[in-house]
C-alpha cells in the first residue's frame, strides 16, 4: 500500500500527562526540514475535457498526506505520515493533524496550522470533520477530539479527547483502521484492514475479526495477532474475517459489520441512497473497485480465516478469480478487477458544480498507478456495472515505476516525475470542486518511502474558469440547515442532518419539500431524515415504497429498516417487485430473521431469480444465513421433477449457493454428468468441497480415484487441502492410503532447486536496449517463459501472468527483469526453500503450511509434502530471498535473445 504508517511507543503515551503531549501549536508548525517546493506541475496532468486542475496547497503547508477531509468553511484537514515505518523516530513528537486554509479566496491555500500532535499519532490513516468533532483513525484507537471552543486547535485544557473505540491491530501498519464517513442515515461508517481487530462497542458487544494475515508487528500492541482470533464468533452471532466495514451510532453504540473479508480496503464512500462502494488490494494484478453489498463477503481469506487465497487456489484458476474466490458460494461479485494497483481514497460525487455529466461519478485513487480512476456506476440486475476510465493521471502512458505490482519490492528510484504522483485521497469540497491529496514519492508500497524531503500537495479539479464559492449558512435556521444538508461535501451534510433531526416533526414540511428536488441524491437524503421525524415522517417514507423510481423504493425500505418499522410487512410487498435490486434489499434484510418468519419470503425471492444474476444469488444466500438446510428442504419440495443434471440453471444455482448436506447426491450426479459443461461439473465438486460431511468426502474420494480430467484433479485438491480441517474426524488419511490415492509414507518427493545466479556476462541494459528486437524470433526464444508464466492464454500459472505486463513497462524495465529477475520480485511470488528431513530441498511457492505442505515449483509442479517429511522447528520453510525465475545467463540467452523476448512480450 502507499507509504502510510510509523511508530511511537504506546507505553510512552500511557505514562506522560496529557498536557505534556498534546499542547496545541499557536503558530503554524515548522517542518523538521525545509522542503523544496517540488510538486507535480498541473500541466503534467491529463483530465477530461472542460475541467482544469490547479495546485491548491504545497509544501511547507503540508507534508506526506495520508488522508483528508473538508469542512463547511472549505478548510482541508490533513493527517500526515512523516513517521512512516522505518522512519518512525524521525519526529518523536508524533505526526500532525493539519488545517489548511485559503484565507484570501483566490483558489490557493496560503496558511496552515497544527490542530493536534501527539506521540501516539503515527501516520494516522483517517480523518473526518463532523461539526466540531474531529475523528482521527490511528490504530489501535479511533479518537474523537471535540473542539469545544471551535478555534481549530486542540487544547486539552478546554477541548475534549475521547477514545471512542479501541482494539484495532496494526499500529505502524497500513492494514489497520481507516477513516470515518458520515452516512445519509446519520450513522458513522469506517473500516479496518486485515491486521485484525478485537474491540468492544459502547453497547457492550465485542467483535473478533482475524484472518491468516500474520503481519510482523513493528511495535507489539497486544498478545494476539490476527491468526489467533481467525474464525472466532462475534457477539452478534456471526463470524467475520479479514478486513471489514462497519457502521455505528456516533456515540459508538450499536456497531454493525456490513461487509468483511477484505484485504485492505483503504476507505469507503456511501451514496445518499445508501450504496457503499470501496476499493481494495495491492497484490499483483487483482486490485478492484466494488459495490459492497450489505453483509458481503469479498473472499480474500477462507471463511474461517485460517487460509490465504493462494493456499486455496484451485487448479486452473487465474489470480483474480482465486484471490477474490469468485468460484465459491457465499462470495459477492468482485466488481471491477482492473489489475495491478495500490488503491487508496474513494469518493462519490453528487454535486452539480462540474456539470450534469459528472453527477453520480465514483472516483477511486490509485497511488500505484499515478491515477484517479473514474466510474459512472450503472444498475445491472441486483448489482452495478463498473467500467473504469482514467479521470486524472500524471502518467497517461501508464508506464509505471516504483510500485509493488510491477515487481518492485525494494525501494525504487526514478527521475521521471510522472510516476511520483501518489494520490492518497480524493474528496469533494463544499464548493463542489474535487480535491486530490498527493503523497509525492518515487516509491509506493513495500512498507517504505523514498522522499526524504517530506513533500505533499493538494490539487483542485473544477470546470475551467471556476471561482470557488463556499456556501454560507446559519445553522440556527431551517434554511441554513437545509443548505448544509444539500452540500456536495459528505461530512458537511451532517450539520444539516443532525439539526433537522433534532427539530422533530417541525422539520417535516421543509424536509418533505426536498422530495421534489431536481437532484435525486437530495431526494434520497430527505427520505433518511423523514423516518426520524415521527409518525407523519414515517408515513411519507412509506409512500415512497410505491415510487416509480426503484432507487427511491430501495432507500425507503432501507430507511424503514433502520428504525425497524414494519419490515416484514413491507418485505412481503417488495418481494415481487419488478426490480431485482429492490428484491436484493428484501433478501438481505432476512439474514437474522428466523426461518419461520422468512421461509415464504425466501421462496418467493427464489422464484424471482433469473439463473444468471450473481449479485441477486448472493443476496438471496445471505438472507438464508443459518437456515440453509431448512430452506433446501422447502426448495426441494418445489424442485423440477427431473434428474439433478437436468435442473434449470436457476434451481441448480440456488442449491449450489446453499450447499446443503441434503443435496450431496444431487451434486454427485451433476459432477459425474457428461451432459453438463465442465464449469457446471466443477461447480458441483466445489459444493461438495464446502459440505463437511463424510458423504461429501467419500464422493470426492471417488472422483479422485475414478474420474478423469479436472473433476479428478479438483476432487483430489479438496481432499488433500481440507482432510485435516473440514473432514478431520473422518480419518481420510487412512482411506487415501488404502485406495492408493495419496500415501505419504511412500510418496516420492521431487527435489526442485533454483541455482543461485552468478554475475551476468551479458552487456549492460543500455546496450541491449539499442538492439532491434524481433518479436517473431522472441516468440520462439520466449517459449522458455511459458514453463512458469502465462502469456496470452498459454503457459503455466506459476509466476505472474505476463499478458499485458510488458506493454505497461519501459523496454528498459522489461530487459532488466529478464537479466536480473531477483532485483524486483512481484508481491505474492516470493520464493521459499522447503527443507526436507532427508537433507533435500524444494524451492518454490509455498501455498499451504499445514499438513500436507503444498509447494509449487518450476514448471508448475505441485507437491503435497507430509509435514513429518520436513525438518523440525522454525527452519523447515525459509525465505529464498531471490527469484524463482532463472536469469538470462542461466537460460543461455544472448543479448539479442533478450531484446527479441522483450519485443515479443511488448506485443502480448
Amino acid at each position: 500500500m502507499p507509504p502510510f504508517l510509523s511508530t511511537a511507543c504506546r507505553v510512552l503515551f500511557a505514562v506522560l500527562p496529557l498536557g505534556l503531549i498534546a499542547q496545541p501549536s499557536q503558530t503554524p508548525a515548522s517542518p523538521s526540514v525545509t522542503p523544496p517546493t517540488e510538486v507535480i506541475p498541473p500541466g503534467l496532468f491529463t483530465l477530461p475535457e472542460g475541467l482544469e486542475i490547479t495546485l491548491w496547497a504545497e509544501p511547507p503547508l503540508l507534508r506526506n498526506p495520508t488522508n483528508m477531509d473538508i469542512d463547511a468553511q472549505g478548510r482541508i484537514w490533513v493527517t500526515e505520515g512523516v513517521n512512516y515505518r522505518s522512519e518512525r523516530t524521525r519526529e518523536p513528537e508524533g505526526d500532525r493533524v493539519m488545517v489548511i486554509e485559503d484565507s484570501t479566496g483566490d483558489g490557493r491555500a496560503d496558511r496552515s496550522w497544527t490542530f493536534v500532535r501527539e506521540p501516539m499519532l503515527i501516520a494516522p490513516l483517517g480523518i473526518a470533520v463532523i461539526d466540531n468533532q474531529i475523528i482521527v483513525s490511528s490504530a489501535p484507537d479511533m479518537i474523537v477530539y471535540t473542539d469545544v471552543d471551535r478555534d481549530g486547535k486542540y487544547d486539552p485544557r478546554v477541548d475534549k479527547r475521547d477514545v471512542l473505540l479501541t482494539g484495532f491491530h496494526g499500529y505502524n501498519h497500513d492494514h489497520s483502521l481507516h477513516s470515518v464517513t458520515f452516512g445519509p442515515d446519520g450513522r458513522w461508517y469506517f473500516n479496518q484492514g486485515n491486521a485484525g481487530a478485537l474491540f468492544t462497542d459502547r453497547s457492550g458487544r465485542t467483535f473478533r475479526v482475524g484472518s491468516a494475515y500474520n503481519f510482523r508487528q513493528s511495535v507489539p500492541m497486544y498478545g494476539w495477532n490476527s491468526p489467533d482470533i481467525a474464525g472466532a464468533k462475534s457477539d452478534d452471532g456471526h463470524v467475520y474475517v479479514g478486513g471489514f466495514a462497519a457502521r455505528m451510532n456516533p456515540d459508538g453504540t450499536n456497531v454493525e459489520i456490513i461487509g468483511h473479508n477484505f484485504r485492505n480496503s483503504y476507505e469507503q464512500t456511501i451514496t445518499s441512497f445508501g450504496d457503499v462502494f470501496q476499493n481494495d488490494n495491492d497484490d499483483p494484478l487483482a486490485a478492484r473497485t466494488a459495490f459492497l453489498m450489505e453483509y458481503g463477503n469479498t473472499g480474500f481469506a477462507s471463511n474461517d480465516g485460517q487460509r490465504t487465497w493462494d493456499a486455496d487456489r484451485r487448479p486452473g484458476q487465474d489470480t483474480p478469480t482465486a484471490q477474490w474466490r469468485q468460484d465459491d458460494p457465499g462470495i459477492m461479485p468482485a466488481g471491477d478487477v482492473y489489475g495491478g494497483g495500490a488503491p487508496t481514497g474513494i469518493v462519490y460525487y453528487e454535486g452539480d458544480a462540474l456539470g450534469p455529466k459528472w453527477r453520480g461519478l465514483l472516483l477511486s485513487a490509485d497511488a500505484g498507478r499515478n491515477t484517479i480512476l473514474g466510474y459512472l456506476p450503472k444498475p445491472d440486475g441486483a448489482g452495478y456495472a463498473l467500467e473504469n476510465f482514467i479521470f486524472l493521471t500524471s502518467n497517461k502512458e501508464q508506464e509505471f515505476a516504483g510500485s509493488d505490482f510491477i515487481n518492485a519490492v525494494s525501494p525504487a528510484t526514478g527521475a521521471d516525475r510522472r510516476t511520483h504522483f501518489r494520490p492518497s485521497d480524493v474528496a469533494v469540497g463544499p464548493d463542489g470542486a474535487i480535491y486530490v491529496a498527493d503523497w509525492y514519492d518515487s516509491r509506493v508500497g513495500g512498507h517504505g518511502a523514498n522522499d526524504t524531503a517530506l513533500l505533499g500537495a493538494i490539487y483542485r479539479i473544477a470546470p475551467k474558469g471556476f471561482k470557488s464559492v463556499i456556501p454560507q449558512f446559519d445553522l440556527e435556521t431551517v434554511e441554513g440547515q437545509i443548505t448544509a444538508l444539500k452540500s456536495p461535501a459528505v461530512n458537511v451534510r451532517a450539520l444539516g442532518y443532525t439539526r433537522l433531526r433534532d427539530r422533530g416533526p417541525a422539520a417535516i414540511g421543509p424536509v418533505s419539500a426536498l422530495l421534489q428536488d431536481e437532484n435525486p441524491y437530495i431526494r434520497a437524503r430527505a427520505v433518511w431524515l423523514l423516518v426520524e421525524l415521527g409518525p407523519e415522517g414515517v408515513a411519507r417514507v412509506e409512500e415512497q415504497l410505491r415510487s416509480e423510481d426503484p432507487k427511491l423504493r430501495i432507500v425507503a425500505y432501507r430507511a424503514l429498516r433502520r428504525i425497524d418499522h414494519r419490515v416484514l410487512h413491507h418485505a412481503r410487498t417488495l418481494a415481487t417487485d419488478p426490480s431485482p435490486a429492490v428484491r436484493r434489499e428484501v433478501a438481505l434484510s432476512l439474514r437474522d430473521m428466523p426461518f419461520a418468519a422468512s421461509r415464504d419470503l425466501l421462496l418467493t425471492l427464489a422464484r424471482g431469480y433469473d439463473g444468471q444474476d450473481r449479485s441477486y444469488l448472493e443476496a438471496w444466500g445471505t438472507g438464508a444465513t443459518g437456515k440453509e438446510e431448512q430452506l433446501y428442504a422447502a426448495l426441494a419440495s418445489q424442485a423440477p421433477a427431473v434428474p439433478a443434471d437436468q435442473w434449470p440453471a436457476a434451481h441448480a444455482n440456488l442449491v449450489w449457493r446453499l450447499t446443503p448436506s441434503g443435496a450431496v447426491n444431487d451434486f454427485i450426479t451433476r459432477a459425474r454428468s457428461e451432459r453438463l459443461t465442465q464449469a457446471e461439473r466443477l461447480a458441483a465438486v466445489t459444493a461438495l468441497g464446502f459440505i463437511p460431511t463424510r458423504e461429501s468426502a467419500m464422493a470426492l474420494m471417488d472422483f479422485a480415484q475414478n474420474q478423469q480430467g479436472e473433476v479428478k484433479n479438483h476432487g483430489l485438491w479438496w481432499l488433500l487441502n481440507y482432510k485435516d480441517s473440514r473432514w478431520a474426524e473422518h480419518n481420510l488419511d487412512g482411506l487415501l492410503k488404502e485406495r492408493g490415492i495419496y500415501d505419504p509414507d511412500n510418496l516420492v518427493i521431487v527435489e526442485s532447486t533454483v541455482p543461485e545466479p552468478g554475475p551476468s556476462q551479458l552487456p549492460p541494459v543500455e546496450e541491449i536496449q539499442l538492439l532491434r528486437g524481433d518479436a517473431a524470433r522472441g516468440a520462439v526464444s520466449g517459449q522458455a517463459c511459458l514453463l512458469c508464466h502465462r502469456v496470452g492464454g498459454q503457459g503455466i500459472d506459476y509466476g505472474p501472468d505476463l499478458t499485458g505486463w510488458a506493454s505497461r513497462q519501459t523496454t528498459e524495465s522489461v530487459i532488466k527483469s529478464i537479466i536480473d529477475p531477483s532485483a524486483e520480485i512481484a508481491l505474492g511470488y516470493q520464493g521459499s526453500e522447503v527443507r526436507l528431513a532427508d537433507g533435500g530441498v524444494v524451492h518454490g511457492r509455498v501455498l499451504a503450511t499445514r499438513n500436507p505442505v503444498i509447494v509449487q515449483s518450476t514448471g508448475g509442479l505441485m507437491q503435497f509434502i507430509p509435514a513429518d517429511r520436513l525438518v523440525t522447528g522454525r527452519g523447515r520453510i525459509v525465505p529464498l530471498r531471490r527469484s524463482l525465475m532463472l536469469s538470462a545467463d542461466q537460460l543461455g540467452l544472448s543479448a539479442q535473445d533478450v531484446a527479441d523476448i522483450a519485443a515479443w512480450l511488448k506485443t502480448q
